[in-house]
């Protein structure tokens, strides 16, 4: 007879770090090496970046239909930041969650937060932080998608961001592109193995059992 099936319940794997830090570079990587996790699209009403495409990169939004669509419960979590607001749209990821599908999210401490009141079962969270101050500031300069003000607010906003690290399940320092995914996937694979995400171990060692 064929082997059982274990089914298994999706993970939300939050990456979090402030501005320069590496988490996004981190996340397309990890995106393109593992077909089992698809990014979460984020609803923002900033606008465009040079390359950004909308239902890709973001959901852009006005700010009265971002309102409309909070106040009606449509986000598991919500923030503003730099005088934009962004969030994360429920209906999507629950669907992915209850398919055993594994969604990424890149987003702040407060998203975090506001994701564990919603579903800390479900929630596994890594801080990316960056290998000094200095390198930090480097990384914001040569992206040269910021003009120096906004580079200088987002240095000043580091350190509030950094803080938080202690909230976070896993803590990786990018030193080195290569390693930093390695480990972001060593985490995954190992919480992917968790029992309690396992909805269909019990069947499974139960189905062994009675062909003991």
């Amino acid at each position: 007879m064929a082997s059982m099936d274990i089914r298994r319940r999706g993970i939300m794997l939050v990456l979090s770090s402030p501005s320069g830090a590496g988490k996004t570079t981190i996340s397309r990587r990890l995106l393109a090496e593992d077909l089992g996790i698809a990014m979460s699209v984020s609803y923002t009403t900033r606008p465009k970046r040079p390359g950004e495409s909308d239902g890709a990169d973001y959901r852009f939004v006005g700010p009265e239909d971002f309102e409309r669509m909070r106040a009606a419960g449509e986000f598991l979590e919500f923030a503003t930041v730099f005088g934009h607001s962004y969030a994360t749209p429920r209906a999507p990821v629950e669907a992915s969650l209850s398919a055993g599908r594994d969604v990424l999210f890149d987003i702040d401490w407060q998203g975090t937060q506001q994701l564990k009141d919603v579903a800390r079962e479900d929630l596994v969270s890594v801080f990316v932080l960056p290998p000094s101050w200095d390198e930090l500031e480097r990384r914001l300069k040569t992206r040269a998608q910021d003009e120096d003000a906004v580079v200088a607010r987002r240095m000043a906003l580091a350190a509030d961001e950094i803080r938080h690290y202690a909230e976070y399940d896993y803590i990786i320092i990018n030193r080195e592109l290569d390693s930093s995914v390695a480990a972001l996937r060593a985490i995954l694979s190992a919480e992917r193995l968790r029992r309690g995400r396992q909805t269909g171990l019990s069947g499974f060692v139960q189905n062994l059992i009675e062909r003991a």
